[in-house]
């Protein structure tokens, strides 16, 4: 499995300033990308989560005076949702300092969150002092060790780790062995055909080795993830975007609510980046994800914390299928069709309104809908192949 590393090229086409954190739709084994408070635009689904990461309670320069009111415009669009999600998952630096101040403050917006139930993982903002004691002591009830966890629902498997302890030089992010048995023990008991969710704060693969996005021991993690048909990774720590596929695995990692971070290698250092204070919440977010029993894999959607409407979505075309099939979105949503097969295919508009070249596998063509409509579309390499956008 070659997952130690993309190149710039790559990260461009995968990485996306998102925002206000992630929904996740687990539906068809599919992952996808759209606004959180159009969820409900996604086929149904039989139950959903939601995503937070990297809030920073506590930070006050100038890329972010706001922390606070950033996090409760994520935790007001999570109250907004048409459908309460089964549970709301932080996913580490709930703190800047590790400050029992800075918790209180989160909490007090975190846990009016409308969600079935509330999990937290730490970053190494929550662990500065004592190795992480006070945040065990606040957020690691029923969890195993330095505070990861596993949880079954809806036919799912979940898996939360902590890789921020015992930080090697460097500054990659570490498991540690006593965890990886863990790890292995708790995945065995699974089926094959299980969907699995891992969660984590730094990346289980390499991002960026220079800037310490990865973790030293993740490929260990991820080889007992190789048997499962349909595995989604979702992390945090780099404050923006990024999706990548390798096999039967989906990386994704959330926006922060915070502030966001430079793409990897473009600046001397990684950090707080400033921006204009009009494009701030355009590069902050939350991800919601949903999942339909029977299908392998989940629907990601990523949400900014602008006002406006607009969406990124993504349709995988795997199994000589575009999945979704069906999808609502907004006006001046920009939608892209990835390639998953080992063959070619295309995406040709009904209408001819838009058409895609020939995708060979990876491949991406995206467009823009600026018009509300129907827009049905197929693939002229295999006519069979059908699928239909509503544009509102």
């Amino acid at each position: 499995m070659s997952i130690d590393g993309i190149n710039r090229r790559g990260f461009l086409e995968c990485m996306a300033w998102a925002g206000t954190g992630m929904a996740y739709a687990m539906a068809g084994g599919v992952a996808r990308a759209a606004k959180l408070e159009s969820a409900a635009g996604v086929a149904p689904a039989d139950f959903s989560f939601v995503q937070i990461s990297d809030s920073h309670i506590g930070f006050n320069k100038p890329a972010n005076s706001d922390v606070l009111g950033t996090l409760q415009t994520a935790v007001d669009k999570i109250n907004k949702l048409d459908r309460e999600p089964a549970f709301v998952v932080h996913t580490g630096d709930i703190s800047h300092l590790s400050k029992p101040e800075e918790w209180d403050a989160a909490d007090s917006i975190i846990r009016t969150a409308k969600a079935g139930k509330i999990f937290f993982l730490p970053g190494e903002h929550d662990v500065l002092t004592d190795n992480g004691k006070s945040y065990l002591d606040r957020y690691g009830k029923d969890t195993k060790g330095d505070g990861w966890f596993s949880i079954d629902s809806n036919g799912m498997h979940f898996v939360g780790l902590v890789n921020v302890l015992n930080l090697k030089a460097g500054g990659l992010g570490n498991l540690g062995r006593e965890q990886l048995e863990w790890l292995e023990k708790d995945l065995k008991a699974q089926k094959s055909d299980t969907p699995i969710a891992v969660f984590a704060h730094v990346p289980l693969w390499t991002v960026y080795q220079e800037w310490g996005w990865g973790t030293e021991d993740g490929l260990q993690a991820l080889s007992y993830l190789k048997r499962f048909g349909s595995v989604s990774v979702l992390n945090g720590h780099i404050h923006q975007n990024i999706r990548k596929v390798e096999g039967n695995i989906t990386f994704h990692t959330a926006c922060s609510t915070a502030f966001p971070q430079p793409e990897p290698g473009s600046t001397p250092s990684p950090g707080p980046m400033k921006l204009p204070a009009e494009q701030l919440r355009r590069a902050l977010g939350l991800t919601a994800v949903s999942y339909k029993t029977g299908n392998s894999q989940l629907a990601i959607m990523d949400s900014n914390l602008e006002s406006n409407n607009s969406q990124t979505v993504e349709i995988k075309i795997d199994n000589f299928a575009f999945n979704p099939g069906s999808l609502a979105v907004t006006t001046g949503s920009k939608v892209s069709w990835t390639n998953h097969d080992d063959i070619p295919h295309n995406v040709i508009s009904t209408n001819k309104l838009f058409a895609s070249p020939v995708l060979d596998t990876g491949e991406t063509f995206s467009h823009v809908f600026e018009n509300a409509g129907e827009y049905p579309y197929y693939c002229s390499i295999h006519p069979k192949m059908t699928a239909a956008l509503t544009v509102k």
